[in-house]
């Protein structure tokens, strides 16, 4: 290492790029830069069309917390898989025993009639494979650019992409299967997390079977062919275990397999518990919202039917915001004051009132003012006492409705 620890100016090593496996945010890079075909969904038909191939841009960098490698410069849509499906060549005696060994470990732990799906399915010979040494289960294969007929009664091939919240509830498979899909996925760790969610929101732990190529020996041995466009994400073995750790997985087996150039995880899913609570949380703040929202909205209905003066106090941030979410129209509610004289001769954005300074308001009195900013209010209140400010009724939002800062209950 060179002087504070670095061989290279630290504004040249230091990128700001979100890894896909763990979701760290700094990363520093592996390669120098280049632009590069397609290599393996282009399959061009003659010389020219080999030599005219649009060059798309590699930028690997390294994530610093996880060992991750990845293309930040890859764009998904960029890829022609309807074109030209990236289907494995499975046909090798090493790696069709690699094949038949994990058949067999998957057979080994499933119930005698399982349900299993295979996300990327390809030519759908693995999972065919597993239907014909187990015929009792179903077996459901989803790939948009797959197979889409199988020889196989108990073997379904679905044209789509897999959704963890549409199909898990609707299959409940015992095992699922991803293998060599995650390398060129944009968010391989968003993927598994929202299996794992999933699968804990509608009560099921089903075993999920990951396979990806490992990068750990290319770069012991300095091999730079394993990085090109569609592989978007390069698995170490600590960057997949990372990536598994952040899921809210059980890790039942992580090994590696083919020579170390693969590894592989059977893991348990339905365990992140907390993540449900939260997500719970969640809705019932979000119904509450929709409630309240109803509900102020129909008391400033009510105020403008009254024939009241109104005036909203503040016209920017906070204030801005409870004008645009409860309807707050310049038509109906004309007058926006503020304590800033910098905002005033401005407009509210969204909704376009005139913002005019807080003392307009001492030669044209509103019977009722409204105080978006809560936090604020018993400020304002002394804001107005000072400067001879009065109106009839002081509205803040609490509870989910307009209430009357003077006469009712608040923490403000």
């Amino acid at each position: 290492m060179g002087k504070n620890n670095t061989i290279v100016p630290l504004v040249d090593l230091l990128r700001q790029e979100t890894c896909p496996a763990c979701g760290h945010h700094v990363a520093v890079p592996f390669i120098d830069p280049s632009l590069q075909p397609l290599a393996t969904v282009a399959w061009p038909r003659s010389l020219n069309e080999a030599k005219s191939m649009h060059r798309l841009p590699l930028d690997f960098v390294r994530c610093v917390e996880c060992e991750h490698v990845f293309n930040a410069a890859f764009d998904y849509s960029r890829v022609p898989y309807t074109r030209k499906p990236n289907r494995m060549f499975n046909k090798g005696i090493v790696w069709a025993e690699n094949i038949k060994s994990v058949r067999k470990e998957m057979l080994d732990q499933l119930p005698k009639n399982p349900i299993v799906v295979e996300i990327g399915h390809g030519d759908g010979n693995f999972l065919m494979g597993l239907a014909k040494d187990c015929p009792e289960g179903e077996y459901i294969g989803f790939d948009p650019h797959g197979a889409r007929t199988a020889d196989i009664p108990c073997v379904q091939f679905h044209s789509c992409l897999f959704e963890p919240a549409l199909h898990l509830p609707e299959l409940n498979p015992d095992l699922i299967i991803s293998r060599h899909v995650l390398e060129h996925l944009t968010n391989p760790l968003g993927f598994i997390q929202s299996l794992s969610f999933s699968a804990a929101c509608i009560g099921v732990k089903p075993e999920l079977y990951i396979e990806v190529p490992c990068i750990d020996q290319a770069i012991e041995t300095g091999r730079t062919v394993d990085f090109y466009y569609e592989h978007n994400s390069q698995f170490t073995t600590q960057s997949f275990k990372k990536m598994l750790e952040r899921c809210g997985v059980k890790i039942k087996r992580i090994n590696h397999i083919y020579g170390g150039e693969v590894i592989c995880a059977f893991v348990r899913l339905g365990r992140c518990q907390s993540h449900v609570r939260i997500a719970k949380s969640a809705f019932l703040f979000l119904d509450r919202i929709r409630k309240s929202e109803n509900t102020i909205v129909e008391q400033l209905n009510a105020l403008h039917k009254s024939g009241k003066s109104v005036a909203i106090w503040g016209g920017t941030g906070k204030s801005a915001a409870f004008i645009n979410r409860y309807q707050a129209d310049a038509e109906r509610f004309p007058v926006v004051v503020d304590s800033d004289m910098t905002k005033v001769g401005t407009f509210v954005p969204g909704t376009g009132q005139e913002i005019r300074f807080r003392d307009w308001l001492t030669e044209h009195p509103a019977e009722v003012i409204i105080i978006p900013p809560q936090w604020r209010a018993k400020d304002i209140m002394e804001e107005m006492k000072q400067h001879g400010i009065r109106a009839d009724t002081v509205f803040i939002e609490h509870e989910g409705c307009l209430t009357d800062y003077a006469s009712e209950a608040h923490p403000y």
